[in-house]
């Protein structure tokens, strides 16, 4: 039994049901309150040295910040909240996606009092959707509500703006889009450093049985191409009136004789 089996057997009957959907209808509270007067983004935005000086409720209120303030995305981005939200419910129960969803706040507080960069709601969204496409890879969605696209390659194509940071941003901007996706990392890390373990083995043993079935011995091999029965056990061979072996692919166009 894992640490968050044990959490989850002992802790299970605080976790809160929906979580993602009161973040979803806050955040679109939010947007109405900006729209009207965006003044009070300022007062709302992780800043570590406000925190510090008492202004405690930017602990929380950060997460209700929309990733986006235009009106023609708002309602696509809440949207897509919503059913990462649930979808992830769905697969884990509320429980695990309370501690996920938390431990990503926390880590983005902790870079924005230790490195004093702020922005980390867009990280904390995305890890809510990295969290799906892992456990969901296969399932095909709309891409910008046009191109069939699986969920794995929707990651890979979200990940293209955190990885541009990673290499050309300043260190306290680098180190709060590592420390923001550090719920990731903590729950599907070990699994993926396995996974990719195993797929190394896979290759390894496959490349080694190729090559015996290389080196066995063979009775026919195939003077135009080289490909022997060991290769493909299914080929035929004749022999030409040249006397050399052929495949039936590569047989010259000649009287020949079964081999």
């Amino acid at each position: 039994m894992t640490l968050l089996d044990r959490l989850e057997r002992h802790l299970s009957r605080f976790a809160i049901p929906h979580l993602i959907r009161y973040v979803v209808v806050l955040n679109a509270l939010v947007f109405i309150l900006l729209s009207l007067d965006p003044k009070y983004l300022s007062v709302l935005v992780l800043d570590g040295d406000a925190i510090v000086h008492g202004q405690v409720w930017r602990l929380v209120s950060w997460i209700f910040i929309p990733d986006t303030l235009s009106p023609l995305w708002i309602i696509f981005y809440l949207l897509v909240v919503w059913w990462t939200g649930d979808l992830l419910e769905a697969t884990w129960g509320s429980f695990r996606l309370n501690a996920y969803y938390f431990l990503g706040m926390v880590f983005c507080v902790a870079s924005a009092l230790i490195f004093g960069a702020s922005g980390g709601n867009v990280f904390l969204n995305l890890s809510l959707f990295l969290a799906v496409a892992t456990l969901l890879p296969d399932l095909e969605i709309l891409f910008l509500l046009v191109i069939p696209l699986k969920l794995k390659w929707v990651a890979l194509i979200s990940l293209l703006w955190p990885a541009y940071i990673l290499f050309t941003g300043s260190f306290p901007v680098k180190m709060i889009v590592i420390m923001c996706l550090g719920n990731y990392l903590i729950f599907f890390g070990p699994s993926l450093i396995r996974r990719s373990r195993q797929n190394r083995q896979v290759w390894r043993r496959r490349a080694k049985f190729e090559g015996a079935k290389d080196d066995s011995p063979t009775i026919h091999r195939c003077e135009a191409c080289g490909v022997t029965e060991a290769i493909d056990p299914h080929l035929d061979f004749r022999v030409a009136s040249d006397g050399k072996e052929y495949c039936t692919k590569h047989l010259p166009d000649q009287k020949v004789k079964v081999q």
